[in-house]
């Protein structure tokens, strides 16, 4: 069960003050629930000059019981206030300094293929760094050696990187964990499994309700574009992947083929609409008009590649298998309750096909169960759970594909499940895209979680037309690229919301049954 968390005791200082005016905090809180500062700082003093091997394993665990020691920083020449080092698992990280620190340190985690493993980055962008170090904000960020799906790594390096923090600075008053797309993840994965450490959360473009229903929808759009343009072919695998850049160029292939006909653009349609695809994802076109179906059709197919037909190779081999299923699913049902129902109808109609025939065809089709093992491996690195215990503030655009929009409600139910609806506020810009977010935005996002942890109120802060008016301010003060607005979006429910499969007897690739 979440619990709220109050205001401080002793405010940190004044928000409307410039943070130059402070000085820099080198002393703890004082909050019970962190870690002894004083002996930890001692232990690392020494530790920190000859690196060992990691102590802790992941899975959330906490903080490891023993302090782990980390290569010497350096500076790299960077200048002053830049500070990196290796991390016990392999990986490296960042630390900037501001020149007078405001007691918060941001803790950033990079996206699926994002960053530089041997230079991790500590902010999506060196203009918001700028105006975050001006406001004394710490920022700190690490790099999984592996990269790819790093979710792992990443959230065990957490633990370190603040060792890291105290060792340099002190103990810091909020920490705040945040990321953009599967950095968006290990934020809200972060503050789950990591209580004690990280404060709060800025999920940023992120699939925060995890790995499993975002290829669980994948999976959807994947089968029925086989199971009805391609049956027979073995090169579009579905799951247990062996050659994925193979396998990319098939869908590919298949895909534009099917494109150039009406009946192959509602084929199209349908498996789109399935994975739950908005019918504007593309940020350089207009949005299609209401009725516009054949432009609403174009958007869809313009996306399928980067959405539906997602990287899972390297996150099955991950898992150590496949963590995707369809038994048990009604594609009739989920179109229905589909708000693309109507779309795909009148493409249907307008090509001559049954659209009833076609769903036929997929409830007919040999289902694809998961190993449970994998699945198991996707909940803890990382399918959240929704038990939080400090806020979250999340951003995501309408548009988005990668993951959809509908993560944010699945992720919103969950926190509810578990009480700690009044801890979540989840902001949205309504336009495609994913991860193109102005400065003055992130800036405005960055602020009014800060306002939260200072205050222990959100107010009307979360809301568009106040979101909207913090990010005209700094863009007016301080020159941050403004971006579009804020806006009021109601994202549909996921259509596969569950963090687990019922068991059932495996099968394989979604062949449809011969008779």
């Amino acid at each position: 069960m979440s619990t709220l968390r109050h205001p401080r005791r002793h405010p940190r200082h004044d928000p409307r003050r410039h943070p130059l005016d402070h000085p820099r905090r080198q002393v703890s809180s004082g909050r019970s629930r962190r870690l002894a500062g004083a002996a930890l700082a001692a232990v690392l003093s020494a530790a920190v000059l000859v690196p060992v091997p990691a102590l802790a394993g992941p899975g959330g665990a906490g903080a490891p019981n023993v302090p782990t020691a980390l290569a010497a920083p350096s500076a790299g020449g960077e200048g002053a206030g830049v500070v990196r080092g290796d991390l016990p698992n392999g990986g490296r990280y960042v630390l900037r300094e501001p020149e007078r620190w405001n007691g918060t340190v941001l803790v950033w985690s990079p996206g699926y293929g994002g960053g530089n493993a041997a230079h991790p980055d500590a902010s999506p962008s060196e203009g918001l760094a700028d105006w975050l170090l001006d406001r004394g904000y710490a920022l700190t960020g690490s790099a999984d050696p592996g990269g790819g799906w790093a979710v792992e790594g990443l959230l065990e390096n957490q633990p370190h990187l603040m060792d890291v923090v105290r060792e340099r600075l002190g103990e810091p008053e909020d920490t705040i964990a945040w990321g953009s797309s599967m950095g968006g993840l290990t934020s809200v994965a972060a503050l789950e499994q990591h209580p004690g450490l990280i404060d709060a959360a800025l999920p940023l473009c992120g699939s925060v309700a995890g790995a499993v229903p975002m290829l669980n929808g994948s999976l959807d759009g994947t089968f029925a574009l086989r199971a009805l343009l391609a049956p027979g072919d073995e090169r579009l695998e579905l799951v247990d992947i062996r050659d994925e850049g193979q396998r990319q160029a098939a869908f590919r292939e298949v895909l534009d083929q099917a494109q150039s006909t009406a009946e192959g653009r509602a084929r199209i349609g349908l498996a789109a609409s399935l994975a739950q695809i908005p019918t504007w994802t593309q940020a350089e076109d207009e949005r299609p008009a209401k009725r516009n179906w054949a432009a609403q059709q174009e958007q869809l197919y313009a996306a399928f590649m980067f959405g539906v037909v997602s990287p899972r190779q390297p996150l099955e081999q991950q898992a150590g298998g496949n963590f995707s299923w369809n038994t048990g699913v009604d594609y009739a049902q989920a179109l229905a309750g589909s708000n693309q129902q109507q779309l795909v109808r009148t493409l249907y109609r307008e090509a001559g096909l049954s659209l009833d025939g076609d769903l036929e065809v997929l409830a007919g089709a040999e289902r694809i169960s998961a190993d449970p093992e994998a699945v198991a491996y996707m909940q803890r690195n990382a399918t959240p759970a929704g038990q939080i215990s400090g806020p979250v503030l999340s951003l995501h655009e309408a548009g988005d594909t990668a993951p959809t929009v509908t993560q944010s409600r699945t992720y919103a139910d969950r926190v509810r499940k578990n009480g700690g609806q009044p801890l979540l506020r989840q902001a949205f810009v309504d336009r495609p895209g994913h991860c193109n977010y102005a400065d003055a935005e992130m800036a405005a996002m960055v602020q009014t979680l800060q306002g939260r942890l200072d205050t222990g109120r959100w107010g009307a802060s979360a809301q568009p037309q106040k979101l909207n008016q913090t990010a005209d301010r700094i863009a007016r003060r301080d020159g941050l690229d403004r971006g579009g607005s804020f806006a009021a979006v109601q994202p549909d429910p996921m259509n596969r919301p569950e963090r687990g499969p019922e068991p059932t007897e495996v099968t394989r690739q979604g062949v449809p049954r011969e008779g």
